[in-house]
C-alpha cells in the first residue's frame, strides 16, 4: 500500500474530519433499512475514537437537487450510528457556519459529530475549494474512507486534501489493496465474470482486463449483444444494436490475445419480465423465438461456467447473470455466486448489483473482498486513476 493510512498518523488529541459513505436506503418510516455501509465504516471511526480524537463525519445521501431536502437528511443515519455503535454521536443540521464551529468547539476527545448531507451544498459536487477550506479549518487531519465516491472529485474527498493531510481509512485501504491486486498483479489462472445489462458499461473493464485475464465469462443481458454479433437469433432480448461491431471487435481481440471468451449456450426465456411468467430454457444455437426474451443463463451454461472456474486462482465478478431481483430469474446469479465462493484463490466482487446479489444470497463473507463502490470499482478495474485515491497522501519512499 503506497498511500498513508490512518495507522500512519498520530491522532491523539487531534480533530479528524472523515469522509464516509453513508449513502444508505431509508424506508418510509424514516429508518435505515440496510446499514451495510455504516457498519463497514465503523472500524475506522472506532479506531479514531480509541486514539482519543474528535471525529467529524461527512457523507452524502441520495441525490438532492443542489440544496436541502428533508427526505435526504442524514439525521436518521446519525441516530442509527449512535444506536449500533454505542459511541457518543451527535448531529448538526448544517454543513458550514457558526453552528458547525460551535458544535465542533463543544466536542470532547472520543466524540463523534455528523454534519448534514454534503450534497445539500451546491459546491460539494463542483469541488468548490472555499467549501473544502471551511471543512479543513475544522480539523487537523482528513481521513478518506468513502471508496464509493473515489471516482468523483468532490469538496469532501478531494478538495479538503488541498488544505490538510489526507489519509486512507481501513475500508479504503482494503479496497485499494484488493482491487490493485486483481487489476495489476493477479495470480493465474485469472477468470473475470461479467454480467449486467450493457456492454457499453463494461467496455473499459473488458479492454483493460483482456490484457490480464485468461478467461472472460459473459452473462446478463450484455450476453445477447455478443450472441447477436455472432449471428444468433435473440428474439426480444435486450440488445445494444449500436454496439454489435464493438462486440465483434472484442471477440476478435480476445482471439488474438488468446483470452477465452465463454458465452452462454442456453438461456432461460420468458415473454414478460415478471414473477410467475411462463418460462422455458432454449439452446442458443436454436435461437430465441420472437416475442420471447432471455432473462437468465440456462442450466448448461451454469455447468460450463462452473468448469471454467474450477482451477481459477483469481476471480473478479461484476454484474448479475440475469434479473436476479425476481426469484424466477435468479438461479444463474445464485449459482455463479456459489461457484465463486468455492474458489480457493482471491475472489473480488464488484460493488453495485453484484454486491446486492451476494447480500441477497447471504454469501458476503464467502469472498476475499466485496467492494462497496459500484462505479468506483468499475473505473479502478478499467485502470483509471481515481481522484479520491490520488488525493490521499503517499508514503515517503
Amino acid at each position: 500500500m503506497k498511500k498513508l493510512t490512518i495507522r500512519d498518523v498520530d491522532l491523539k488529541g487531534k480533530t479528524v474530519i472523515m469522509r464516509v459513505d453513508f449513502n444508505v436506503p431509508i424506508d418510509k418510516e424514516g429508518k435505515v433499512s440496510d446499514d451495510t455501509r455504516i457498519t463497514a465504516a465503523l472500524p475506522t471511526i472506532k479506531y479514531a475514537v480509541e486514539k482519543n480524537a474528535k471525529v467529524i463525519l461527512l457523507s452524502h445521501l441520495g441525490r438532492p437537487k443542489g440544496g436541502p431536502d428533508p427526505k435526504y437528511s442524514l439525521k436518521p443515519v446519525a441516530d442509527h450510528l449512535k444506536r449500533i455503535s454505542g459511541l457518543n454521536v451527535s448531529f448538526v443540521p448544517y454543513l458550514i457556519g457558526e453552528e458547525v464551529k460551535q458544535a465542533v468547539k463543544n466536542m470532547k476527545p472520543g466524540d463523534v459529530l455528523v454534519l448534514e448531507n454534503t450534497r445539500f451544498h451546491p459546491g460539494e459536487e463542483k469541488n468548490d475549494l472555499d467549501l473544502a477550506k471551511a471543512w479543513a479549518e475544522l480539523a487537523d487531519i482528513h481521513v478518506n474512507d468513502a471508496f464509493g465516491t473515489a471516482h468523483r472529485a468532490h469538496s469532501s474527498n478531494v478538495g479538503i486534501a488541498t488544505f490538510i493531510p489526507s489519509v486512507a481509512g481501513f475500508l479504503m485501504e482494503k479496497e485499494i489493496e484488493f482491487l490493485s491486486k486483481v487489476t495489476y498483479e493477479p495470480e493465474h489462472p485469472y477468470v473475470v465474470v461479467l454480467g449486467g445489462a450493457k456492454v457499453s458499461d463494461k467496455i473499459g473493464v473488458i479492454t483493460n482486463l483482456l490484457n490480464k485475464a485468461d478467461k472472460l465469462l459473459i452473462g446478463g443481458a450484455m450476453m445477447f449483444t455478443f450472441l447477436k454479433a455472432k449471428g444468433a437469433s435473440v428474439g426480444s432480448s435486450l440488445v445494444e444494436d449500436d454496439k454489435l461491431e464493438l462486440a465483434k471487435e472484442i471477440l476478435s481481440q480476445a482471439e488474438q490475445k488468446k483470452v477465452q471468451i465463454v458465452l452462454p449456450v442456453d438461456a432461460l426465456i420468458a415473454q414478460k419480465m415478471e414473477a410467475g411468467a411462463q418460462t422455458m430454457v432454449v439452446q442458443i444455437k436454436d435461437g430465441i423465438p420472437e416475442g420471447w426474451m432471455g432473462l437468465d443463463i440456462g442450466p448448461e451454461t451454469i455447468k460450463l461456467f462452473e468448469e471454467s472456474l474450477r482451477d481459477a486462482k483469481t476471480v473478479v465478478w461484476n454484474g448479475p447473470m440475469g434479473v436476479f431481483e425476481i426469484d424466477d430469474f435468479a438461479r444463474g446469479t445464485k449459482a455463479v455466486a456459489e461457484m465463486i465462493a468455492k474458489v480457493k484463490g482471491t475472489t473480488v466482487i464488484g460493488g453495485g448489483d453484484s454486491a446486492a446479489a451476494v447480500a441477497k444470497f447471504g454469501l458476503e463473507s464467502a469472498y476475499s473482498h466485496v467492494s462497496t463502490g459500484g462505479g468506483a470499482s468499475l473505473e479502478f478495474l478499467e485502470g483509471k486513476e481515481l481522484p479520491g485515491i490520488s488525493s490521499i497522501a503517499d508514503k515517503k519512499k
